[in-house]
């Protein structure tokens, strides 16, 4: 009978441990689905750096589109990450972890018209909620539309494990998904929407969350990051 068991449950294991959709790849289902994956995880094909600037803070690394943290001399180059490709209406699933007291996030619709990615894309903020060195507001914690909307809830996980975040934006509409919780939701380009702009840290910046197109981008600010699974699809 313990033989029979044992057996059994090696047979629950093995199909388990098959049935596990391996990292960096897309199944028939997300294929069928519309699904497009944006990193390989061996190579940096699909994407490049912000304006083409010379940089060399990021690589593929043990299946991570990865970006090595600050040197202590701060020789290296440094700069932003973008797709080739750009996109309007969509939805787009990453995973990702953070280091201890990290800072990064992920833009979309960025241009190329002004000296940084954020300048044009809104970007969703990810940092280290509950160790970064300074005071943070909510509109700069995880999940948050930066400066612009805060998180109803925040369901991080503990640094050093993966989170999985998801975009969606359809026209005006945008929603922030973290660990399979909606945590912002709103319509950009309303009332309530320019009031945030021009009455805070936009307000000087007149093509900040303008485009209804453009890249999506990886932000290096100086912190070890690690990014996975990064799929999206057309809406």
């Amino acid at each position: 009978m313990k033989k029979i068991f044992f057996l059994f449950a090696l047979m629950i294991f093995s199909f388990a441990s098959f049935s596990q959709q391996k990292d960096n790849t897309i199944s028939a289902a997300e294929k069928k689905a519309g699904w497009k994956l944006l990193f390989d995880g061996k190579t940096l094909n699909g994407w490049r750096m912000y304006k083409n600037r010379p940089a060399d803070s990021w690589s593929a690394k043990d299946g991570n589109l990865y970006c090595k943290g600050s040197t202590t001399d701060k020789s290296d180059k440094r700069g932003d990450i973008i797709t080739k490709d750009q996109y309007g209406d969509f939805e787009l699933s990453v995973e990702w972890k953070i280091s201890p007291q990290g800072n990064s996030g992920i833009l979309y619709h960025v241009t190329e018209e002004y000296d940084a990615s954020y300048l044009s894309g809104p970007e969703y903020q990810l940092i280290d909620d509950d160790n970064f060195p300074e005071k943070l507001e909510d509109w700069q914690k995880t999940a948050s539309d930066y400066a612009m909307y805060t998180t109803s809830s925040r369901p991080t996980k503990p640094v050093g494990e993966y989170n999985l975040s998801k975009i969606v934006v359809k026209g005006s509409h945008r929603e922030y998904w973290l660990n399979g919780v909606k945590v912002v939701e709103f319509e950009a380009w309303t009332e309530d929407w320019y009031k945030r702009k021009n009455e805070g840290k936009w307000k000087n910046d007149p093509g900040y969350g303008m485009a209804k197109t453009g890249h999506i981008c990886l932000q290096d600010h100086g912190s070890e990051m690690w990014f996975k699974n990064i799929k999206i699809r057309k809406l």
